[in-house]
């Protein structure tokens, strides 16, 4: 009896192992790739479904997104500046049955092909160009990892550059660049404004000059502005079309120029130079006319 007890016991201890091979449950994130006896069958899932123990093998790919870190790397730019750059790899699996027999870890490999081509993107494209283009660059890094993984039944949905360290000395050296234009641009913007003044105010004095009667109207707005400050000093311009009824013609009058004066002598008296006799050329004899008949 204690026999018969014990082989059943194991009878279905064997039955529950072989169930437990057989029977097969993936995800839906998930496929089975089946060989049997080692050729490759296909994927199945997901699901349940029953495979043949011993005979069959299964292994479960992922089907989700990885986002795999690529570690920072060491690169020299086209126009020889060091940088250190890292970036991030978007991919999922789309052929589960290529991506157990073509490579033998599709992780490791799609890692080492987007650092190497990584460092290659970064030598042929300059500092300038990483800097504003980022992302043509991410296009290019894409479409060359995507093309080699390709074969791998892999596809490459995003690459983004994430970060760039350049040398502290070339930070120093964009950061007098950038200082410099923007010194430019102010010089340019202040010229620009003083251009554009001038020309409003030589069409305010085209305007004063066709009605002199504004420019004493703007005299008394200036004084108005000036003791709106509460000032203790108040100037007042006095224009002399004002002053030309009470003054006349006296303010017409010309003062003689210093320059138009006699010079005067100091100390000393002037000798005038003697007369000298000179004969006066004679005269030419009168002509008369002749008249013809």
């Amino acid at each position: 009896m204690a026999s018969s007890f014990v082989i059943i016991v194991v009878v279905v201890v064997l039955v529950i192992m072989i169930l437990s091979a057989a029977i097969k449950v993936v995800p839906e994130y998930q496929r089975g790739v089946i060989f049997r006896l080692g050729r490759i069958i296909g994927a199945k899932g997901p699901g349940l479904f029953i495979i043949i123990p011993i005979v069959d093998k299964m292994i479960r790919v992922d089907l989700r997104t990885v986002t795999m870190d690529v570690p920072p790397q060491e690169a020299i730019t086209k126009d020889n500046v060091p940088v250190k750059v890292n970036a991030v790899v978007y991919f999922r699996v789309l052929d589960p049955n290529k991506s157990v027999v073509e490579v033998q870890n599709y992780i490791l490999a799609t890692s080492q092909i987007a650092q190497t081509t990584l460092r290659s993107v970064l030598g042929q494209a300059d500092l300038d160009h990483l800097l504003t283009e980022r992302e043509k660059l991410n296009m290019r890094l894409q479409e060359i990892i995507d093309e080699q993984t390709d074969p791998w039944g892999i596809k490459v949905s995003i690459v983004e550059i994430k970060d760039v360290e350049i040398p502290q000395g070339m930070q120093r050296a964009m950061a007098r660049q950038a200082e410099a234009e923007r010194e430019r641009r102010a010089k340019v913007i202040a010229a620009e404004g003083e251009f554009q003044a001038s020309e409003k105010i030589a069409q305010a004095a085209q305007v004063l000059d066709r009605t002199p009667t504004a420019i004493q109207l703007r005299y008394l707005q200036t004084l108005v502005e000036i003791s709106a400050e509460k000032n203790s000093t108040t100037i007042f311009p006095l224009p002399i079309d004002l002053l030309e009824p009470f003054f006349g013609d006296r303010l017409r009058k010309k003062a003689p120029l210093p320059s138009e004066a006699p010079p005067a002598t100091i100390g000393t008296s002037a000798t005038a130079a003697p007369e000298l006799d000179v004969p006066e050329p004679p005269a030419a004899a009168p002509t008369t006319p002749s008249l013809e008949a």
